[in-house]
């Protein structure tokens, strides 16, 4: 599928454009959260430093190391021309736009696959980093695990851009996003699912017990055994609590899914 993409970021929310906009050039003696980002973006960026908000001789190494592997002039400094290049992965998932019209999950889907292509994963901590919070509206930390935020982000931005309505208005709880889905009837239950009921695009939830679900992501093919997934917050254990968004195979078997 085809894309067009936006020229700025002037319509994004706030919580956005602190993560990819660069208010001042940064450069050794330095300290602060625009330090700490930068840092954040060298690390994932295959060059690791201590995220401590202090721009050192390490930090500065670090930037220069980056700035000749990408082939631009080795500043020593995080300018602006830096700065697009260490946050490139985000920038080009927020500037995609869908250039027709298709079913909201089939939407949803070819946004997850341009995230999942820029191997967002967290950095600086147990639910830390830029990627987690832009999932989840500028938050970060231990209490905020990411994988329903992860599948909202995407159908949000699937629905803005194609002006389409939401059958569910998203959540950071697995919880709540059921509720929403059985309250808007997009609730699909276990024992009803098959890969005839269950659409690609749809969510999945994990069932723990009655009422209680602890994952979701997001459905992407599904047979008669399995289903493949993009979702976040896990890892190539599958685990709930994992660090990074993920292709996986999942079966059936304690699973509801939500319609889109």
């Amino acid at each position: 599928m085809s894309t067009v993409y936006s020229q700025s970021f002037q319509e994004l929310e706030p919580w956005i454009r602190t993560e990819v906009e660069l208010q001042a050039v940064l450069g050794r003696g330095d300290r602060g959260a625009a330090v700490r980002r930068a840092q954040e973006w060298l690390t994932l960026s295959g060059h690791g430093v201590v995220i401590d908000g202090d721009f050192g001789p390490a930090t500065e190494r670090a930037v220069t190391a980056f700035q000749t592997r990408r082939g631009l002039v080795p500043s020593r400094k995080v300018d602006h021309e830096t700065w697009a290049e260490l946050t490139g992965p985000m920038t080009s998932v927020l500037r995609q736009r869908l250039d027709s019209s298709m079913p909201l999950g089939e939407a949803t889907l070819v946004y997850a696959r341009a995230h999942l292509q820029s191997a967002p994963r967290e950095v600086g901590g147990a639910n830390r980093g830029p990627w987690v919070r832009l999932y989840m509206r500028g938050h970060q930390g231990a209490e905020y695990a990411w994988c329903a935020g992860f599948v909202t982000f995407l159908m949000r931005q699937a629905a803005d851009s194609m002006a389409a309505e939401l059958p569910i208005a998203g959540s950071f709880s697995c919880d709540t996003l059921a509720a929403q889905a059985e309250k808007a009837g997009v609730l699909v239950v276990e024992a009803d699912a098959s890969p005839e009921t269950v659409t690609p695009g749809s969510l999945f939830l994990v069932r723990r017990t009655a009422g209680d679900w602890t994952h979701t992501g997001l459905v992407v093919e599904a047979d008669d055994d399995t289903f493949t997934t993009i979702e976040g917050n896990t890892n190539d254990a599958g685990d709930r609590e994992g660090y990074e968004v993920c292709a996986r195979t999942r079966s059936w078997t304690k699973k509801d899914f939500v319609l889109l």
